[in-house]
């Protein structure tokens, strides 16, 4: 069942995302693969495929391949998006970052070494960078 024309061409102006044309280029090395396409034609689509903005570029891009070819092309894996953790939990983070912070500076003062000192720091930036790192991006 094909869409209707005005369906068609409303999709045609929309944009393509990467794993669109990424979709496309997969398709153009099965034809290549086949015999389909020689080596310069493979190469111009390559780069028609690349530059396309919408899907009707990317149509046009793949016009002539049978269809077959294209329920052959195994799917991709979905892309995973990075998780963001919530604004809670880094403030959590944050509080107990500066708790620690604040133990350790009194441990030092009453310590009174140099090299406790220069430890002291060291690890307050070691330690604020990896906290600032897991309140940006949860693994």
């Amino acid at each position: 069942m094909r869409p209707e024309p005005e369906a068609q061409a409303a999709a045609a102006g929309q944009w393509a995302s990467r794993a669109d044309r990424e979709r496309v280029i997969d398709l153009l090395k099965a034809a290549f693969a086949e015999g389909r396409l020689d080596m310069d034609e493979f190469d111009a689509r390559i780069g028609h495929a690349i530059a396309s903005r919408t899907y009707g570029e990317l149509a046009a891009v793949t016009a002539d391949i049978p269809a077959e070819l294209i329920g052959a092309l195994p799917g991709r894996p979905p892309v995973r998006a990075r998780r963001r953790i919530s604004f809670n939990t880094a403030v959590t983070g944050g509080a107990c970052m500066a708790g620690l912070v604040n133990v350790g500076m009194m441990a030092v003062l009453l310590s009174r070494s140099p090299v406790a000192v220069i430890l002291f720091v060291v690890f307050t930036i070691i330690g604020t960078i990896l906290a600032i790192r897991a309140m940006i991006v949860a693994p």
